[in-house]
C-alpha cells in the first residue's frame, strides 16, 4: 500500500500546480481584458490630458499583473503584454493627441495580441491542450520545457508582423505630420528603444523587438532630418 502513497503525493502535487497555473492565468486574463477596455477608451478621447488618464490605468494595470503573467508561464503573452507597456509609456509621453493614439493603437494591438496568447495558452503548455491529459503521457522535462517556450524564429515572426503595422503608421506620419512634429515623435520612440537595449535583464523577445523598432525609426528619422 505504501508503494501507492509517492505516486498520489506527486499528482496531488500535479493537480495544485495546474490549478494555481491556470488561476493565474485566469486573473491575467481578467486584468489584460482590462487594459484593453482602457486602451479603448483612451484612443476615443478628444483630450490629450484625458487620454492620458486612460492610458496611465491601463498602463497601472498591466504593472499589477506581472506576477500573475509570471506565474502563468505564457510567454507569447508576456512579451506582447511588455510590447503594450512600451507603448503605453511612451503615448503618455506624446506631445499631440495624433501621436498619442498611433501609440494606444499600437499598444491595443499589443494587449488583443497578449488576450489571444492567454487564450491559446493551454495549447502551447501541452500536447494535447489539456493538463489532465498530459498526466497519462510520459514526457520529458526537457520536452515540457520545449513546449512551454515559444521557438525563437517563430516569436520573432510574430513581433515582425506586429511591426509592420507600425512602419505603416510611422510612414504615414512623415508623409502628412508637420516635420519637426514627425521628427520629435520618432526621436522620442527611438531615444526609448536605445534606454531599453541598455538594460542588462531584457528578455531576447523584448531585446530583437526594441532592436527591430529602432532601426524602423532609424529610417523615418533619416526621412526626417532635413528638420535640422
Amino acid at each position: 500500500m505504501k508503494n501507492y502513497y509517492p505516486v498520489t503525493i506527486v499528482f496531488l502535487v500535479f493537480l495544485f500546480s495546474s490549478f494555481k497555473v491556470d488561476k493565474a492565468c485566469d486573473y491575467a486574463g481578467s486584468n489584460i481584458n482590462y487594459v484593453k477596455t482602457q486602451t479603448e477608451k483612451a484612443i476615443t478621447m478628444d483630450d490629450i490630458n484625458i487620454a492620458r488618464y486612460y492610458a496611465y490605468k491601463a498602463l497601472n494595470a498591466i504593472e499589477k499583473s506581472k506576477n500573475q503573467l509570471k506565474e502563468c508561464g505564457c510567454e507569447y503573452a508576456a512579451e506582447s503584454i511588455a510590447q503594450g507597456l512600451f507603448n503605453l509609456k511612451l503615448a503618455t509621453k506624446a506631445t499631440s493627441l495624433n501621436s498619442t493614439r498611433i501609440l494606444l493603437n499600437r499598444a491595443l494591438e499589443n494587449t488583443l495580441g497578449g488576450i489571444e496568447s492567454l487564450e491559446e495558452h493551454e495549447l502551447h503548455d501541452s500536447k494535447y491542450g489539456s493538463n489532465l491529459l498530459a498526466m497519462n503521457t510520459v514526457v520529458s522535462k526537457k520536452e515540457l520545457t520545449s513546449l512551454k517556450k515559444p521557438g525563437k524564429k517563430e516569436l520573432e515572426k510574430k513581433i515582425d508582423i506586429s511591426l509592420e503595422k507600425y512602419r505603416k503608421s510611422l510612414d504615414k506620419i512623415v508623409n502628412s505630420v508637420d516635420c519637426k512634429e514627425a521628427r520629435a515623435f520618432a526621436q522620442n520612440i527611438y531615444t526609448h528603444c536605445e534606454q531599453q537595449l541598455l538594460k542588462s535583464n531584457l528578455t531576447e523577445g523584448k531585446k530583437y523587438y526594441n532592436l527591430k523598432t529602432k532601426e524602423i525609426t532609424a529610417e523615418a528619422l533619416e526621412q526626417l532630418k532635413q528638420c535640422n
